[in-house]
Order: C-alpha cells, then sequence, then structure tokens
C-alpha cells in the first residue's frame, strides 16, 4: 500500500478530518518513527511488530561480474520482528496439505 492510498483509506474511515489533517498525522507518525530509529531506540506497536536498527559490520565483499574485491563500509538497516497477533492473522488461512 502507498502512503495516498493509506491517506485516502483513513479520509474514508475519518470522514470529519480534512485531507491535509490527514497528511499531517501520517507525516508526523512517520517522523516520530524515524527520530526513534535514528536515537538508536526501539519502536513497538502492540500486536503489529517492533522496528529495530542493526548495524551491517563493514566487511570485504566480491562483485559476482569482475570477482574484484571491494570494502563495504558499516551501515545500518531496519530489523523488523513481526508480532504474534499479526502473525496469526496473516497465516490463519494457509493449509498445509501432508498429501
Amino acid at each position: 500500500m502507498l502512503r495516498s492510498g493509506l491517506i485516502l483509506k483513513i479520509q474514508k474511515k475519518y470522514t470529519s478530518l480534512g485531507l491535509s489533517d490527514i497528511e499531517n498525522i501520517v507525516d508526523l507518525f512517520f517522523k516520530k518513527i524515524l527520530l526513534a530509529l535514528q536515537n538508536n531506540q526501539n519502536i513497538e506497536i502492540r500486536n503489529f511488530g517492533t522496528f529495530s536498527k542493526k548495524i551491517n559490520k563493514e566487511k570485504y565483499v566480491r562483485n559476482p561480474k569482475t570477482n574484484e574485491k571491494i570494502f563495504k563500509v558499516a551501515s545500518n538497516k531496519i530489523h523488523f520482528k513481526i508480532g504474534k497477533i499479526l502473525h496469526q492473522r496473516i497465516n490463519k488461512d494457509i493449509h498445509f496439505n501432508n498429501e
């Protein structure tokens, strides 16, 4: 789902809010998540999951095309751990056949 689609769904559910108000709320929500991750804080949204920042260590990597070794500096990545209830809702319709 795109940001614009999310805003339209919220607008349909809460008709008393204006489009610019909803855009401001969504922007504020994502800015707060970004600021928390920049400050090395975890974000836990109950029944949904947890966002945290992990560090990719610096290392030598290989270019598969040229087989050249390249040094890759340390970088950050976002790690998401799915919540138990979200995991159950996503997988409730999956049935495994033991044929």
